[in-house]
């Protein structure tokens, strides 16, 4: 059996008019027709690289797929012409989405000489987003999203309503099958595309997720106040699903919804909501304090997720530190002796969204994870500051238990410092000395090494005698493990159950921790495979997400997947880690002993070896981050305080994970 994985989900001088109007929610264009068509050059390459193009062809690439069509419908919304996108999963995961827009253009590119729809669908770098009139802001910036989707799909229709008629071509891995026609007519206006994903791209999957595509949709309906987005699924004749999001709140209806989903009790009645307007560019931020230990920050430009942040957000923390400290010296709730608060104290307890439009934003890379626009953060900054310096002095009460929640940070902040202190001054005088419990391995090269956390000393016994010594190293785990998603940093630095796995890393914890220095390149969680496990196994990824995320980022993290059954007939002995494995064991073997194993413990080592440990029979599943925002709600949901949302949750999803003995 292979080793297989799994998803577990910086300053310019601009001024900038604080009188100015509230964001700009729209630009409208003066014309959009063939001539802003401007071609940059073709595209053969999709085919050959698409992860070039859409990041992977993996799941995550083929539901970007939709995401680009669905952003040029969203464009239109953009530019003032679009309030409706319709997406359908149709039988054999066919993709439509309709927009009522303008339509993209169906007269003559004159640089291409066909029909301009043609070239948008198949020419790579086309598009009405390059310095024509077509778009004052857009999302998609780089131009490819059509094309790239033409490429990758098995076959693509496309549909325009415009100039009263209804035209319509057919294509097949990006090459058209058909000129440009008129099939009807119509008074209405907008485009319709369909497309099926090609398998020979994407061989992992080409089946779409509903929850996948009604997260990003919901988004984006947050982002685009008024604009109506609706997903329906019509695979299932018995169970068709349609969801329906408008939110003419914008993006503090976002700040409310996720308090809702993840339980979160906010400190103040409402979202705080600031914007500004200067020439091309706006921005808008939506905020709120909760009385839990993390901040939440969702950044984008252009209605793009910008999940590695940018300018805009570096403008947003340059601003907010200095509200709270220059309200705090204001209004004596810092005395002088005191030190300024630092930007992880007064983002403690923080969901906020920012969200900027210009017109030519600058994104690394086309996966567009990070804003670069420098002129960016003095707009956010500037009107941060001015609004929120205001709306502080209007409203003392809120901000005063906002401040206070920052204090607390702060003191708990200065109290981790010490016991990181403590523990490095600790460690020094035992000479670095490593967990008693610790079955060390002999080979010193993290890429060679691995290290089993073991749940309880009998288990822990077994892995140690049945192990290889020479690469894997041992550490049992003992007692009730601390929830961190319960408890400050001040609580964690120092826990007696936390900090043999620390020490037994030597990478460090929290701030400190610096995956370079990690002794093992492979951390292999085995607990038993019941509900405690389970548990064990959640305190465990929590731990790592909180205080070691670069761990999981680099995808050092592991499950182990120890077998549920034995079953033995004479001297043959055969494994099963699932009832259906077990099942159709009995029916190959015919009568035979059958043994449940109820942990690890009961495992002899030359079994727990066989099964688990050894590298050339064992499963495991590697731990990873596909989606950074979606695995911190899982984990507050969780783990946190709340207990309805965590109900909700393990209702929505039991369906999931009925089968799953891991």
């Amino acid at each position: 059996m292979n080793e297989n994985e799994i998803n577990t989900e910086p300053l310019g001088t601009e001024q900038i008019d604080p009188e100015a109007e509230e964001v700009m929610d729209t630009v409208v264009t003066e014309k959009y027709d063939a001539d802003q068509i401007q071609v940059l050059e073709g595209l053969e390459a999709v085919r050959k690289r698409p992860g070039m193009y859409i990041g992977t062809t993996g799941v995550n690439g083929l539901h970007h797929l939709v995401y680009e069509i669905v952003d040029n419908s969203i464009d239109e919304a953009l530019a003032g012409y679009c309030t409706h996108i319709e997406t359908e999963i149709l039988p054999g995961d066919i993709i439509s989405v309709r927009d009522n827009g303008r339509g993209i253009p169906t007269d003559i590119n004159k640089q291409q000489g066909l029909p301009a729809v043609t070239v948008v669908l198949t020419v790579l770098h086309a598009g009405g987003k390059f310095g024509g009139s077509g778009y004052k802001v857009s999302g998609g910036l780089h131009g490819v999203g059509s094309s790239v989707v033409n490429a990758l799909s098995e076959w693509l229709e496309v549909e325009v309503s415009q100039n009263g008629h209804v035209y319509y071509q057919r294509f097949e891995r990006g090459k058209p099958t058909c000129d440009l026609k008129i099939v009807g007519d119509s008074t209405e206006t907008g485009t319709l595309i369909r497309f099926k994903p090609d398998a020979e791209i994407f061989t992992e999957t080409t089946v779409f997720n509903f929850d996948t595509l009604q997260t990003r949709l919901r988004e984006q309906a947050f982002l685009n106040a008024g604009l109506r987005l609706t997903l329906t699924d019509l695979r299932d004749d018995e169970n068709v699903k349609e969801e329906t999001y408008c939110y003419e709140g914008g993006i503090s209806s976002f700040v409310t919804f996720i308090h809702q989903t993840q339980g979160l009790v906010p400190l103040h009645e409402k979202p705080m909501h600031f914007s500004t307007v200067s020439g091309d560019k706006s921005a808008e931020v939506a905020m709120m304090y909760n009385d839990s230990y993390k901040d939440v920050i969702l950044s984008f430009a252009n209605n793009v997720r910008t999940a590695d942040g940018g300018t805009h957000e570096t403008g947003f923390k340059l601003a907010l530190t200095r509200v709270f400290n220059d309200y705090g010296r204001k209004f004596g709730l810092l005395k002088e002796k005191d030190a300024n608060l630092s930007g992880d104290d007064v983002r403690e307890g923080l969901v906020v969204v920012i969200s900027v439009k210009l017109t030519e934003a600058q994104f690394e890379g086309q996966t567009k994870g990070k804003l670069g626009n420098t002129e960016i953060t003095p707009l956010v900054s500037q009107m941060l500051y001015n609004k929120m310096m205001t709306y502080f002095e209007e409203n003392p009460s809120v901000a005063r238990a906002i401040f206070n929640k920052a204090l607390d940070a702060a003191r708990v902040r200065e109290a981790a410092r010490k016991a990181r202190d403590s523990a490095r001054r600790k460690s020094a005088l035992e000479g670095n000395s490593l967990p008693g419990k610790l079955a060390d391995c002999t080979d010193k090269d993290p890429a060679n090494t691995e290290i089993f956390i073991v749940e309880g000393d009998s288990a822990g016994g077994s892995a140690k005698n049945g192990r290889d010594p020479t690469i894997q190293a041992i550490l049992p785990l003992w007692g009730k493990m601390l929830n961190v998603e319960k408890a400050r940093l001040d609580k964690v630095i120092g826990n007696d159950k936390l900090m043999p796995v620390v020490m037994a890393l030597g990478a460090g914890v929290g701030e400190d921790f610096d995956v370079t220095k990690l002794r093992y390149h492979k951390i292999v969680i085995m607990a038993d495979a019941d509900v405690d496990g389970a548990h064990i196994r959640m305190l465990l990824l929590t731990f790592f997400f909180r205080y070691m995320r670069p761990m999981i980022e680099e995808g050092y993290v592991y499950l182990a997947a120890p077998p549920l059954y034995r079953l033995t007939k004479g001297k043959k002995h055969s494994y099963a880690f699932s009832d259906e494995q077990r099942d159709a064991l009995m029916e190959e073997l015919g009568s035979c002993d059958i043994q449940r194993y109820k942990g690890l413990g009961e495992m002899d080592p030359e079994q727990l070896w066989e099964t688990t440990m050894d590298p050339a029979n064992r499963m495991m599943y590697r731990v990873t981050i596909e989606d950074a925002q979606r695995a911190d709600e899982i984990v507050t949901i969780l783990m946190g305080d709340k207990v309805e949302p965590r109900r909700e949750f393990i209702e929505r999803n039991a369906k999931f994970v009925q089968n799953l003995d891991i």
